[in-house]
């Protein structure tokens, strides 16, 4: 499999290019946040590369960084999304955007995305929601996995408990926000946790 290329940049559009490796013509489609980043052409350029093989055809997906690969390659893995359609999602917004939208159930910044209903929404941030926490930065970092005080520790328990009763993390994050602020930063994890369904209650009230 071709993991990635290194060479001339013979043509270049929004959604594929060719680059001439050693006298061999590659062609790669990319999503547009790869378009962004390409040199002008007969320049050198490196892609991070996916390769897709099917009974009648190899298609090179490229990118300009291996995180973002690695986010598409987590999006094929989702049911009823396809190579064409995460680079087409990959196009409508960058890793990291996507990244944070998933972790915080955000399913009307998803549904923005060309091609991609509720149904699709849905299945991206169920299915993918734990597995875009090992999507590696550059420089190694893992978004959502920066090192916590207790303090932080206790405050994303409750966020935790509160996703297991179904909120969404939007909404779990700003009700273990709220009941911090209420309860001061010593407050153990029960009251805390009492205190966000409080919040969550309230605010049920008021929107009813």
């Amino acid at each position: 499999m071709i993991a990635q290329l290194r060479g001339r940049l013979l043509s270049k559009g929004p959604g594929q290019i060719v680059v001439d490796v050693n006298g061999v013509g590659y062609q790669v489609f990319i999503p547009l946040s790869t378009y962004y980043q390409l040199p002008a052409v007969e320049q050198e350029v490196v892609l991070f590369v996916f390769t897709h093989v099917r009974e009648d055809a190899i298609h090179l997906f490229g990118f300009h960084a291996p995180e973002e690969r690695a986010t598409f390659e987590l999006l094929t893995g989702v049911s009823g999304i396809g190579p064409r359609l995460a680079a087409n999602i990959l196009s409508g917004i960058s890793a990291e955007e996507l990244i944070a939208a998933i972790l915080e159930g955000d399913l009307a910044r998803l549904k923005a995305i060309p091609g991609v209903g509720r149904k699709i929404g849905e299945r991206v941030i169920l299915e993918l929601k734990d597995k875009v926490l090992e999507v590696p930065r550059r420089g190694g970092q893992i978004p959502g996995r920066q090192p916590m005080s207790k303090r932080d520790q206790t405050l994303e328990d409750v966020v935790s408990a509160l996703l297991n009763l179904g909120c969404s993390r939007k909404e779990a994050s700003n009700a273990a926000e709220a009941a911090k602020e209420t309860m001061g930063d010593g407050a153990e994890f029960e009251k805390l946790v009492k205190e966000a369904l409080k919040h969550l209650s309230e605010g049920t009230r008021k929107r009813a």
